[in-house]
């Protein structure tokens, strides 16, 4: 009978779930161990709070067990990648067929507070095949199988040493849908405001893709965007996203908000020609300054050492246009790279936040952080604010911007107007200083 877990805390984590690999790979002959990864689900947490997230999170978990029964060994491997150990000998079509039947079971979107998330998922498998089993080999093949998964350009699925990727029904439907959202203007921007932690004054917001989905509601667009990056329609969306933007700060204009808006750019548009020449284009149109834009990068794209991005980015920053890191200290920053950046703001991951009351290192980690920004003469910006404490010790550690849950999720465009014009409060009553 397969088990039902009441909190993410009853799920093995990584370390023993690696041990319950080991032992299955020395009682049986043959196993298949599957990585599962769900897709930009930190938008989820961004927009609705570590605790919705972590809901969803577990819903996910619960249904994957009862999909697969009780024959197989789940476990958490990181925040939002489960393990799954198969023992016996499984084909590779068998595999794929279980990874068909996660993807179709998934398509029913889970709902809280009038929103709804479709999971989707980057699959990595790796399979023992009766060879010498050695655990620390099979995992690592099995995360490169998760890798690669997650960098093919048609489909999300990786099985190690599998050559053939061939396209799918469901990767061409999401092909349409995303054509048919941006020819019926079915996608939405939303906005989560950054905020003046000292005065609780909304100074900007963050933009955030929805999709008004004809039959499902208000989505996370993860599977859309995955569509765009694999069919090489990301261009295209990037830049209906940065027109969205500027119609945005003229209706802040009208409304007297005097307000900046940063959107995710990515890397396929840091990559293109047409980048610049669209901006300003755009900046004309709408008689904007591009003084107004902030584009948020990931730490690995701003990182690279690509000279065409440094090249890119080196005349944005001419033009002003504000650069920052998004999800800054996440990943391997190279501190040394991240010196000859131009940067107008670095954005502290939201894990260093969420737990940073309970744990002294995240404390010392944002204010190492600070102290980089304070030398880069950039601000330093905490994603992630979702209680009085954080807050307070952000204010204590003298970070001045944050955003989170605390304030305000990602709302649609009339709301965050309506927001913005009024005093944020913060538990019973303001907390201005």
């Amino acid at each position: 009978m397969s088990q039902h877990h009441n909190s993410l805390a009853t799920l093995p984590n990584r370390f023993a779930f690696i041990d319950t690999v080991s032992k299955c790979g020395v009682l049986h002959p043959s196993l298949s161990l599957m990585l599962v990864d769900v897709v930009r689900f930190s938008d989820v947490t961004t927009s609705l709070g570590i605790n919705i997230g972590d809901r969803f999170l577990l819903e996910i978990a619960n249904r994957i067990q009862s999909l697969f029964g009780g024959d197989i060994c789940l476990g958490r491997i990181s925040g939002d990648v489960f393990g799954l150990a198969f023992p016996g000998m499984r084909s590779a079509s068998q595999m794929r067929d279980m990874f068909e039947r996660l993807v179709e079971h998934f398509k029913a979107p889970m709902h809280h507070d009038g929103h709804a998330f479709i999971a989707d998922f980057n699959v990595g498998v790796v399979t023992s095949e009766g060879q010498a089993f050695e655990i620390t080999a099979f995992v690592s093949r099995g995360e490169a199988a998760l890798k690669q998964a997650k960098e093919n350009k048609y489909e999300n699925f990786c099985l190690y040493n599998m050559q053939d990727k061939t396209d799918t029904g469901r990767s061409l439907a999401l092909k349409a849908d995303l054509k048919r959202a941006l020819s019926q203007n079915e996608l939405e921007l939303y906005y989560q405001p950054k905020v003046n932690l000292q005065t609780l004054e909304v100074i900007g917001a963050e933009c955030l893709l929805r999709w008004n989905h004809p039959l499902d509601g208000v989505l996370f667009p993860g599977p859309l965007i995955e569509a765009a990056e694999s069919y090489n329609m990301m261009n295209e969306l990037g830049y209906w996203t940065l027109e969205q933007a500027f119609r945005s700060l003229v209706d802040f204009d009208f409304h007297r908000l005097s307000l900046t808006l940063s959107v995710n750019i990515s890397p396929t548009q840091l990559y293109d020609n047409h980048l610049i020449p669209s901006l300003k284009m755009l900046s004309k149109t709408y008689a904007m300054p591009l003084t107004r834009i902030e584009l948020e990068l990931t730490e690995d794209v701003a990182l690279s050492n690509s000279l065409m991005v440094k090249k890119q980015l080196d005349e944005l920053r001419a033009l002003g246009v504000a650069i920052s890191v998004d999800d800054f200290g996440k990943g391997y920053s190279n501190l040394a790279y991240i010196r000859d950046l131009d940067l107008s703001a670095l954005k502290i991951d939201k894990t260093f936040v969420i737990e940073l009351a309970k744990h002294p290192v995240n404390r010392a980690i944002i204010e190492a952080a600070k102290i980089i920004g304070k030398a880069k003469n950039c601000d330093v910006i905490a994603e992630g604010v979702e209680t009085i404490a954080q807050l307070h010790i952000l204010r204590e550690v003298g970070v001045t911007i944050g955003q989170g849950y605390l304030f305000s999720k990602a709302i649609p465009l009339h709301d965050f107007i309506s927001l913005a014009q009024q005093e944020i409060i913060v538990g019973n009553s303001p907390l201005r200083a």
